[in-house]
């Protein structure tokens, strides 16, 4: 697939000329030109003029002039919400016997949205390229959650009908380019794509049903996001087509997940998951069933569009976005293979490392983006109906809270399992009949299950406790100690020496190869 004669339907050169000269717009910097397969960005002091290109895809048709406005417009309004400082307002470019005009009194020849400039350098995938701290995947995550609860409810049959579509019209494109997608590749993975689809269809139907179907953001991965002052900011969501934004809110999330998972960024992918996960409602866990082929439709679709903008490059430049494409096709192929799922226990006394360990080990226990993690501390908090990191009163901790916490463990464990994901549950575990519950949650499932118990010196737990802060645990010295004096009953977990690097527990725990290869 190129931007060649079958797709591009006017000349553009003489506007794009025009808006490449800094003295156009009163700048004496040089203009900074980005090319995409359907627009093309000038970066001019301190602003940005982004104009469609004049192409018409399967997937999108900019071929009119009346086209281009429209979604000039559209853009405007469906990226306001999430980035209103970003997005100004549209702009004609106009022409008269002077010339070209930005505003000007002539017939508009072209349109532009205009965005207030912010630092490139701030975008994620740029700033992931050092990798995200806990703190911007934690705001992320919350940005993407809260862009989801404002997003509007649409149709979830029609969206499950648009899966479809998407399957067949990505393999319309792969085939139009045999020399980067070998052809019988296409096919198995269409073959397998759709298989997935039928799989899942009813559970999608339900959730279309429940609301969650959106009209979200719809090309959520690492370059439409940037780090401003305010937190990570969601932009250059999909205006062409309000079909193609509008899906499962996990299939707007996959977007995000993919695009961290092929860059190799699985911890912060695992961790944003999670992150997700832990303040959304219970029925996404069941919803997790189609996670393997949203994450696959997603790596199809960043390899289409690659493609499809290779022509606009040359030299290393092309030959480096080649094996990108490339590489989000297999990452396609490899997120449909079959992962039998897993329930891991970490228990142990506050202090003992358990979250550590438990959110270490979750990326690497398949499929992709990783295990769910249930932490009793933040299943309390939601319990509770608190943040994250509020501290509870005493009667946060009565015996019929902490028995209503590990029901919504076992409960969420099965929902999760029965999804096909692996699970990392991390609790103290104090009671023998908590433990039991769990290894009976994983017969039911017919799933392995591996339970570890962490211990540790009372003056290390002791230690540890007192310098957390931030944090879900309240647990502070007197709690240790109140535990330390409990009867645990029979231990028949693998115990664990706690004092021993997170990365060597984290491969007794997997007891494989933590490296997931090309996977």
């Amino acid at each position: 697939m190129s931007v060649g004669p079958s797709h591009v339907v006017a000349d553009q050169s003489s506007v794009f000329a025009f808006l490449t000269r800094g003295e156009n717009y009163g700048c004496a910097r040089p203009v900074t030109r980005i090319d995409t397969h359907g627009a093309v960005v000038f970066l001019a002091g301190e602003n940005a003029y982004k104009v469609k290109r004049a192409v018409h895809f399967p997937f999108m048709d900019f071929s009119t002039l009346e086209a281009r406005r429209a979604a000039c417009e559209a853009e405007l309004a469906v990226n306001a919400p999430n980035a209103p400082g970003l997005y100004l307002r549209i702009v004609p470019i106009t022409r008269s016997e002077a010339g070209f005009a930005l505003g000007g009194d002539g017939p508009a020849v072209e349109w532009a949205v205009h965005m207030r400039r912010f630092d490139e350098s701030r975008t994620l995938d740029r700033v992931a390229e050092g990798g995200l701290s806990s703190e911007v995947v934690a705001q992320l995550a919350r940005a993407v959650l809260a862009a989801h609860a404002k997003a509007p409810r649409r149709d979830g049959a029609a969206a499950v009908a648009s899966l479809a579509g998407y399957i067949a019209e990505n393999r319309v494109a792969f085939l139009e380019s045999p020399e980067v997608f070998p052809v019988e590749r296409v096919a198995r993975l269409t073959a397998h794509a759709a298989r997935a689809l039928d799989a899942v269809r009813p559970i999608l139907l339900h959730r279309g049903e429940a609301g969650y179907v959106r009209r979200c953001h719809g090309d959520l991965h690492l370059r439409n996001i940037v780090l401003l002052e305010t937190g990570p900011t969601l932009f250059d969501a999909i205006e062409f087509d309000d079909a193609i934004a509008t899906g499962d809110v996990l299939y707007d999330l996959a977007f995000l997940l993919m695009d961290l998972w092929e860059r190799g960024l699985k911890a912060e992918a695992s961790r944003i998951f999670n992150c997700y996960l832990w303040e959304s409602d219970e029925a996404n866990l069941s919803g997790l069933a189609a996670l393997p082929l949203f994450l696959s439709l997603r790596a199809a679709i960043r390899a289409k569009v690659g493609a499809a903008n290779l022509p606009n490059l040359a030299g290393a430049a092309r030959e480096t976005a080649r094996a990108e494409v490339r590489s989000y096709f297999g990452f396609a192929e490899r997120f449909l293979e079959p992962a039998g799922p897993r329930l891991v226990a970490v228990g142990g006394l506050s202090g003992t490392g358990k979250s550590t360990l438990a959110a270490a080990v979750a990326p690497g226990l398949r499929p992709a983006p990783g295990a769910v993690h249930l932490r009793s501390d933040v299943v309390r908090k939601r319990i509770m109906r608190v943040g994250e990191t509020a501290r509870l009163p005493p009667e946060g901790y009565a015996t019929a809270v902490t028995h209503d916490v590990y029901a919504a463990l076992r409960r969420q464990t099965a929902l999760a399992l029965g999804a096909g994901y692996s699970v990392v549950v991390d609790a103290v575990h104090a009671e023998p009949a908590e433990r039991a519950g769990l290894e009976t949650v994983a017969r039911q499932c017919g799933v392995t299950f591996q339970g570890f118990w962490l211990e540790a010196p009372l003056s290390t737990l002791l230690e540890r406790v007192e310098r957390r802060s931030g944090d879900a645990s309240d647990a502070d010295a007197a709690v240790v100690a109140a535990q330390a004096g409990h009867d645990l009953g029979i231990i028949a977990w693998q115990r664990l020496d706690a004092a021993k690097p997170v990365c060597a527990l984290r491969r007794t725990v997997i007891g494989e190869s933590t490296d997931w290869g090309n996977y």
